[in-house]
């Protein structure tokens, strides 16, 4: 005896789709891999940048320092960066300013997570502008900022 199992889950519309990833995206990574892992479409659906964007990502203290040795979340979280996550954008930008004192670079991903909107980002690169001695034009940037 077969049971035969009919849904209409694929005729959900692509918008629909997106807008439940991306809620679910933006509440745990657990819950976007279970739920990527469901059907083809939500699979499909879950690779979306907008999805990679809205992403809960753990602050740096309470992200397990096992998981840069692990591939598969060092992929995740690439994948997260190209998509442009405004927070993954954020931490790599004051790791490039502070800590690899790569000044172009950190300032240039600064600029890249405050255009998206990240606050954190903005309150950063205005304080790095106001403390630069050297260029009056900067300062009057972070000003306005």
């Amino acid at each position: 005896m077969t049971i035969d199992c009919f849904s209409n889950i694929a005729f959900i519309p692509n918008d629909i789709w997106v807008a439940i990833t991306i809620k679910v995206a933006s509440d745990s990574i657990r819950d976007l891999c279970s739920l990527r892992m469901t059907c083809k479409v939500a699979r499909d659906v879950g690779e979306a940048d907008i999805v990679h964007r809205s992403v809960s990502i753990l602050p740096p203290h309470a992200t397990p320092w096992w998981w840069c040795l692990n591939p598969e979340p060092k992929r995740f979280f690439d994948r997260c960066m190209v998509a442009g996550h405004p927070e993954l954008l954020f931490q790599k930008a004051l790791r490039k300013l502070f800590i690899r004192r790569n000044e172009n670079v950190g300032l240039q991903m600064l600029n890249s997570a405050t255009s998206i909107g990240h606050a954190a980002a903005t309150y950063a690169l205005t304080m790095t502008l106001l403390l630069r001695t050297d260029d009056n034009d900067e300062k009057q940037k972070g000003l306005e900022l």
